[in-house]
C-alpha cells in the first residue's frame, strides 16, 4: 500500500453482480514512476470509467494458461486474501505482469473474519512506552498511515468509528484520557477525531446498556477515541477487482496442486493449479511466486521443500453475533481488560453486534468451528459492563472464526521488501 501510494495508484474497488464500481486517487505522483506516470493515468482513467467490468473468468484463465516457459509471469501471487490480493495490485501497477490464484474464494478465509476494525494499535502504542520500544512505536505511525489511507481511499467501504471505553475508578479515567491524547498526537494528521472524555450521565445516554456498577465499582465516565471500521470481504474483493482491472489475470477456485521447478531441480519457475470449478489442471510459469496462502502457508512451503520446518503458529479468535440493541449504532464499547486480562469489545455491525474476541492456540482447519467455553467466556465477559442480560439463546450466530499468526505477514513480506526495483 505504501508504495502504491508512492506511484498514485491506490485503488479499491466493490464487485457486485452487476460489474465493478471503483475509486482510484493519486497522491504524490512522480513524473519518473512507472515511465513518466502515463500508464497510471491510463488505469486511473479506466477505473474511473463506469462501464468498466472485470474480464470474465475464461479471459482470467486463459492468460494464466498462456504464462508458458519462454513467456513467464513476472509474479504469481498464492492466496487470494487481503495480503495476497493487495500484493497483486502493487506488483500490477508497478507494470509487472502478474497471477493471482486462490484455492476458495476471495476472503472466504482470515480475510473476512476480522473484528472489522482498522485500528491504529493503541495497545501497541502502550508497549511502546512503558517498554521503551522503538519498533512498536514505528508500528503504529505506518498503522495509523493505513488506517488514514483506507478509509480515504474506500469511502463505501471504511468509516471512522468512535469506541468508549469504561472507567470505573479515577485513576483509569487520567490513565485512559492520557493514553488515548498520546493516541491522538502521534496520529498527527492521520487523526480521524479527538478523543475526549464523557460523564457518568453522558455516557450512558450515549450507550444505554452500559452498567453504571461493575463488581461493586461505580462507573466514573468513558473515555471515546477514535478508529476505522471496514467491510473486511468486500475491501478484498475490492482489491482482486481492481487488480483484475488494471492487467493482473485473477481467478479464485483455482488451487495450487504442486510447483514446478527447473531441470536441475533447485530453482522454482511455476506452478501446477486446478480449477475446483471443472477439475482440469494446467501450468503456469512465474519468475517469482509470492506465497500467500495465510495460515495455510507451511503446506505451500512444502511443496517446494518437504523437509521444511514449520513457521506458523496459528491462534484462533470466536466472534459472536448479538441483536442490534447490545450496543447504539454508531458506537463500539471496548474494555481494555477484563478479570483475566484479556480485551473484550462490541461493536455495531450491519444492523447487529459483534462481540469477542478470544485467543488461543488452534489446530489449522479449513472450517475451525468454535468451542462452547470460547463463547461463554465472550458472553460472560460482556455481561460484566452491561444492565442488560446477556445469555446464550440471545446470541444470533456465530461469526467469524479466525486463524492468524503474525509470522504470515512476516514471510509473505519478504519479496515485496527485498525486490523493490524488479
Amino acid at each position: 500500500m505504501t508504495r502504491l501510494r508512492k506511484l498514485g495508484a491506490v485503488a479499491t474497488a466493490t464487485a457486485s453482480a452487476y460489474g465493478s464500481v471503483l475509486f482510484l486517487h493519486s497522491s504524490l505522483v512522480s513524473a519518473g514512476d512507472n515511465g513518466g506516470g502515463s500508464p497510471l493515468e491510463a488505469l486511473r482513467k479506466k477505473v474511473h470509467d463506469p462501464g468498466a467490468v472485470v474480464p470474465a473468468r475464461e479471459a482470467q484463465q486463459s492468460a494464466l494458461k498462456a504464462a508458458g516457459k519462454s513467456n513467464p509471469l513476472d509474479v504469481l501471487v498464492i492466496g487470494g486474501g487481503a495480503t495476497g490480493s493487495g500484493t497483486a495490485l502493487d506488483a500490477v501497477t508497478r507494470g509487472l505482469r502478474v497471477g493471482l490464484v486462490e484455492r476458495e474464494d476471495f476472503a472466504s478465509g482470515t480475510s473476512s473474519r476480522s473484528t472489522k476494525l482498522l485500528h491504529g494499535g493503541v495497545r501497541y502504542l502502550e508497549k511502546a512506552v512503558f517498554n521503551l520500544d522503538y519498533g512498536q512505536f514505528k508500528l503504529v505511525l505506518h498503522a495509523l498511515e493505513e488506517r488514514k489511507q483506507v478509509i480515504e481511499n474506500a469511502p463505501h467501504l471504511c468509516h471512522a468509528l468512535p469506541c468508549m471505553t469504561p472507567c470505573f475508578s479515577w485513576f483509569e479515567v487520567v490513565y485512559y484520557w492520557m493514553g488515548l491524547k498520546m493516541y491522538d498526537l502521534v496520529a498527527g494528521r492521520q487523526l480521524l477525531h479527538l478523543s475526549r472524555y464523557y460523564s457518568t450521565k453522558e455516557s450512558v445516554e450515549l450507550f444505554p446498556t452500559l452498567a453504571r456498577v461493575v463488581n461493586d465499582r461505580s462507573l466514573r465516565g468513558t473515555v471515546v477515541y477514535y478508529d476505522g471500521q471496514m467491510n473486511d470481504a468486500r475491501l478484498n474483493v475490492g482489491l482482486a477487482c481492481t487488480a483484475a482491472l488494471a492487467g493482473a489475470a485473477v481467478l479464485n477456485h483455482a488451487e495450487v496442486v504442486s510447483l514446478l521447478k527447473d531441470d536441475d531441480g533447485k530453482r522454482i519457475i511455476g506452478a501446477r493449479i486446478r480449477d475446483n470449478l471443472t477439475g482440469k489442471e494446467f501450468d503456469t510459469y512465474a519468475k517469482v511466486i509470492v506465497n500467500a496462502g495465510g495460515p495455510f502457508c507451511d503446506s505451500i512451503r512444502k511443496m517446494a521443500n518437504k523437509n521444511a520446518q514449520e513457521m506458523i503458529s496459528p491462534s484462533s479468535g470466536v466472534h459472536i453475533i448479538l441483536p442490534d440493541y447490545y450496543s447504539p449504532e454508531g458506537m463500539g464499547l471496548i474494555v481494555p481488560k477484563t478479570k483475566d486480562g484479556r480485551v473484550v469489545f462490541m461493536l455495531p455491525w450491519l444492523g447487529r453486534t459483534v462481540a469477542g474476541t478470544t485467543d488461543s492456540s488452534t489446530s489449522i482447519t479449513y472450517l475451525p468451528e468454535p468451542h462452547e467455553d470460547e463463547i461463554q467466556f465472550i458472553l460472560d465477559a460482556i455481561s460484566d459492563y452491561l444492565n442488560v442480560k446477556v445469555c446464550y439463546s440471545c446470541q444470533y450466530s456465530l461469526l467469524f472464526l479466525h486463524v492468524f499468526s503474525p509470522l504470515i505477514f512476516s514471510e509473505e513480506l519478504v519479496w515485496r521488501e527485498h525486490n523493490d526495483d524488479v
